[in-house]
């Protein structure tokens, strides 16, 4: 297991999901976690598997104000920080003569204005040689039905980890993205649809993916412990994870 002892880290949308699980990867190498959540239970329930060196934030990552309130929080309890995952985000999805002005708004005000100024606000406390990682998605290559927003929002990231890699290095801070593909993070699961329906459209994945599975929620995680900190000579890429979906 790689060592993380004493550094610190922030993880926005980290008390479930991807974001949950690569919290625990870097709790379990001995780092301190400062983790963010909308919802205070869920925010709880992430604490219990994290340990005494986690920390939770409710935050609304699409609130300017809330951002503002997490960097001083993140300077009060950690002082500098050794990375930072920006992970929060939410998906929706319609065709394009019914999707909303409302459905345009929630997904590019969490998906890009948020990572945006949460960057911006938490730049001044990044340590020299820190690394910052941002969550894209395989869709902000490809062209799926339904997703036109969406994959908008998360392209409008991926040209961003260019633009804040570019102004960041000044600081010596990287900047790079990690692209998820069909990950089987428990989203489905959660979600309200039946049974035989998720399992239908975990199938739908499987078959159109080169490696014929889904991924899971470590291998995105270990793809940004890798971005974090063991990518040094990187900055500005996009790493897919994805079974080749993007690329094959």
């Amino acid at each position: 297991m790689t060592t993380y002892d004493g550094k610190k880290i922030v993880i926005t949308g980290g008390s479930s999901g991807i974001g949950l699980t690569t919290a625990r990867l870097f709790a379990d190498g001995g780092a301190h976690v400062l983790i963010t959540g909308r919802t205070g239970s869920t925010l709880d329930a992430a604490l219990e598997q994290l340990g005494n060196k986690a920390i939770a934030v409710r935050s609304d990552a699409a609130s300017l104000k809330d951002i503002k309130a997490l960097a001083g929080t993140v300077q009060e309890r950690f002082g500098a920080v050794d990375a930072l995952f920006v992970n929060a985000g939410v998906t929706a999805s319609a065709p394009f003569d019914s999707t909303t002005e409302e459905m345009y708004d929630e997904l590019f005000g969490n998906n890009t204005k948020g990572p945006y100024f949460t960057v911006q606000a938490l730049a001044p406390l990044m340590r020299e040689g820190s690394g910052v990682v941002l969550t894209t998605s395989v869709v902000n290559v490809l062209g799926l039905d339904a997703l036109s927003v969406y994959s908008a929002s998360k392209a409008a990231l991926r040209s961003m980890t260019r633009t804040l890699a570019r102004e960041l290095l000044p600081r010596k801070v990287r900047v790079n993205a990690v692209s998820p593909g069909p990950i089987d993070s428990g989203v489905l699961d959660r979600s309200l649809l039946p049974a035989d329906v998720v399992e239908a459209t975990k199938d739908t994945y499987r078959n159109t993916i080169p490696m014929r599975r889904l991924g899971t929620s470590e291998e995105v995680a270990a793809a940004v412990a890798y971005l974090a900190f063991d990518a040094t000579f990187s900055t500005g890429t996009e790493f897919p994870v994805d079974g080749g979906a993007s690329q094959l």
